[in-house]
């Protein structure tokens, strides 16, 4: 039987083992984007319990911790382990324009869904122009005594 050598299966497979080997914090994907009047994160936590799922606020640090433990089997020969357990972790710095006390979640179809409202003053506004036909008040400058008969003459 002939063998062909492939750097790149080989590659993925030497990396493979060395990251399955690596303790630590696990990829959660998101997304961030504006809807209206309100940010929405979503992250991609698949296989995930919800009730492992915790959110927290401290200050404008937003932190979602997940936990993935996957089953294990007695007697059994895996032939090929490709999902992870572990712990997940992402922390967002807020900034002052959001609503912390406003925020809510929900997890479906593997998806974690966080909704973070924008607080009324940072909400965009339009702003009214007034014409310079409206009648503006202004306030006399009275002139020094020594142009007072040229100020007489451009009023006259």
């Amino acid at each position: 039987m002939a063998m062909k050598f492939d750097p790149f299966r080989e590659l993925d497979r030497v990396a493979g083992a060395l990251l399955e080997s690596r303790p630590g914090l696990r990829l959660m994907p998101m997304d961030l984007y504006r809807e209206k009047d309100h940010y929405v994160l979503a992250a991609d936590l698949p296989g995930i319990d919800p009730g492992s799922v915790d959110i927290d606020v401290d200050g404008q640090l937003l932190t979602i911790r997940a936990e993935r433990t996957l089953r294990s089997a007695e007697g059994v020969k895996w032939l090929t382990r490709e999902r992870e357990s572990g712990s997940f972790l992402r922390q967002l710095n807020l900034g002052q324009g959001v609503d912390t006390e406003g925020i809510s979640a929900r997890y479906e179809n593997g998806v974690l869904s966080v909704m973070i409202p924008v607080i009324e003053r940072a909400k965009p506004r339009k702003i009214e122009i007034v014409s310079g036909e409206s009648p503006v008040e202004s306030t006399a400058v009275e002139a020094p005594a020594s142009n007072a008969g040229h100020q007489e003459a451009v009023e006259a």
